[in-house]
């Protein structure tokens, strides 16, 4: 502070300066070179809970025994070399009934001599208790946000999370504590979506902004479709202080969506399993083309889903896309379902109809089960693929037709040539892009994901809360060996749902069959080669110890160990950690 004299700047008297911080509710005293107080206003009188005839004339270290004003007094000769003597004090009075901030400035006379002292009284206390009220109030509002199925999260004007409700948990399988003091758009990972924007056009704005198709990315790095509004947090006095998001898991409606339009990508094939990364390689590499392409794989893989998402990501994705059952078709009437028929061919033909290709033109068409098509037809699928027509039944003209032709089968068909139940020069033709599906017990690592995905569906389809899984339950669904695969682990968790009843699946709410059944040796995580477990440092061993813990589950593994998923990442890297 400037040691001038005060009365030079400005016209106001001392017994004015108390009444104008009576307006502010600041109570204020003076004292004179003496320490003795020479006026005091309401305020101060009122905090101090004692009248002005108890305090004028009185010494003021009397009023506060044992603290000083300021770090140093402002009438101590350390005072006028004290760097910090402008720093206000804060403490209890003698009743502990009031917290106050008191600061101390000295006044000088007209000469610029020290005459006195000015303290300034702030009482706390109601601030404290407003403090106390909007605590307990803010406790009873998150009460009541964790009990809705919406999810909501707040963040402060920098972007940091300092809220998150259990349905943004339950959403986004992201933990409150892993996400808490993180800046919100870790929510969206490097997902193309315009969430971001739009809080922080809300924030600045104060206009609600909304993305009724966003996404958000899960703990497992898998994208989950919301609809989310974005609103700016006001305080008080309408100044904004940070935003407020509420999202709703739309998984069941992109459900409904994708079998309506028959539009699937990648996130619907989940796998981080190096064999799925390879195949979703080589469907970036050939859904541009028109290549024939053979999948192959066990029973319950997914090889229709495959076949899907290579249409919907090709260029005929607006065109049909058609599946034929080549098992499900009975042997007499496959060729009529397939290439159609003309009026007359046959009895009770009327009229003509149009088989699948027909139905496909443009498109493509999905042999599913090709190991199962007659000898006597393969020869006329060979004609189709090598000249693009075929024959309808009973017609002796030629059809054009413009397919894409993709095929599957979970049986051998080059072992089916040697035996002679297959056409060798048909399988040669639908061999041109083969992808090989690996069986859910070879692809162990992304159990977890899939159960995780898996689950979601179903308890968005059946408009329930997803569950927890119990550590024993996780165990045995991690190790069973699946020879049904993937539409065997979805109906094992659809059994479990049904049976727990909203709580908590336990191992006996596993189909009975299961338990009884041989598992599988439990999921390895290796280190390095070239690593010695004996020369494993304490964060390395940790970091091993805790992925086999949860089984490779690198989300609930960074929440365990207190840190971010990118953050275990690198040190896996670092460490030479896979799984």
């Amino acid at each position: 502070m400037t040691r001038t004299p005060s009365h030079r700047n400005h016209t106001l008297n001392t017994g004015e300066w108390l009444e104008l911080l009576d307006e502010l509710n600041i109570g204020a005293f003076m004292a004179d070179r003496k320490r003795l107080i020479r006026s005091i206003n309401y305020t101060a009188q009122a905090i101090m809970e004692l009248k002005a005839a108890e305090l004028i004339g009185k010494d003021c270290r009397d009023i506060f025994t044992g603290v000083k004003c300021t770090r140093a007094c402002v009438f101590s000769k350390d005072y006028h070399t004290f760097d910090g003597s402008d720093m206000p004090v804060t403490d209890l009075d003698e009743n502990g009934r009031h917290v106050l901030t008191r600061f101390a400035a000295p006044v000088y006379d007209a000469d610029g001599h020290l005459a006195g002292c000015l303290t300034i009284l702030q009482d706390h206390s109601p601030i404290y208790d407003l403090i106390d009220r909007v605590h307990y109030e803010e406790r009873s509002l998150k009460m009541t946000l964790d009990n809705l199925d919406i999810g909501i999260y707040t963040v402060n004007r920098g972007g940091l999370v300092t809220f998150f409700n259990d349905a943004a948990e339950r959403i986004s399988g992201h933990s409150r504590k892993q996400l808490l003091g993180e800046h919100f758009s870790v929510l969206f990972g490097d997902l193309p979506t315009k969430d971001p924007s739009l809080m922080q056009t809300a924030m600045s704005t104060g206009r609600p902004q909304q993305n009724r198709r966003g996404k958000i990315m899960d703990s497992d790095n898998v994208p989950v479709p919301i609809n989310a509004k974005y609103l700016a947090l006001k305080n008080e006095k309408g100044a904004i202080v940070g935003g407020l998001a509420t999202f709703q898991d739309l998984t069941l409606v992109s459900q409904l969506s994708k079998a309506i339009r028959e539009r699937y990508t990648f996130h619907d094939m989940i796998g981080k399993d190096p064999a799925m990364q390879k195949i979703f390689a080589m469907v970036h590499a050939v859904a541009a083309s028109d290549t024939t392409i053979l999948i192959e794989g066990p029973t319950g893989t997914g090889k229709d889903l495959l076949a899907k998402v290579i249409h919907s990501t090709s260029n005929r994705s607006k065109k049909p896309f058609v599946k034929i059952n080549c098992a499900a078709i009975p042997e007499n009437l496959i060729e009529s379902e397939m290439f159609g028929y003309v009026k007359g061919a046959f009895t009770g033909a009327d009229r003509d109809k149009p088989g699948h290709f027909q139905a496909a033109a443009g498109g493509t068409i999905f042999l599913d089960e090709i190991g199962d098509l007659p000898i006597a037809l393969q020869a006329k699928l060979l004609r189709v693929l090598e000249d693009r027509e075929f024959y309808p039944l009973g017609s002796r003209q030629t059809e054009k037709v413009d397919v894409r032709i993709i095929s599957a089968t979970n049986r051998g068909l080059d072992e089916m040539v040697a035996e002679g139940l297959f056409r060798a020069d048909l399988y040669y033709r639908l061999n041109v892009m083969r992808m090989e599906l690996p069986p859910l017990v070879d692809r162990r690592s992304d159990l977890p994901l899939l159960i995780r995905h898996i689950m979601r569906q179903l308890c968005a389809a059946k408009s329930i809360r997803m569950p927890d899984i119990s550590g024993p339950a996780m165990r045995i669904l991690l190790n069973l060996d699946y020879p049904g695969n993937v539409r065997e682990l979805e109906n094992i968790l659809e059994h479990a749902l049904i049976i727990c009843q909203n709580e908590r699946i336990r191992p006996e709410h596993l189909p009975e069959y299961i338990h009884n059944r041989n598992l599988s040796a439990p999921i390895v995580i290796h280190a390095a080669a070239h690593t010695n477990p004996a020369d494993l440092n304490d964060d390395h061993r940790r970091i091993l110890d805790t992925l086999q813990q949860y089984h490779g589950n690198r989300g609930k593994t960074a929440r365990a160990l207190g840190m971010n998923r990118s953050t275990l990442w690198r040190k896996m890297k670092r460490y030479g950690i896979r799984y």
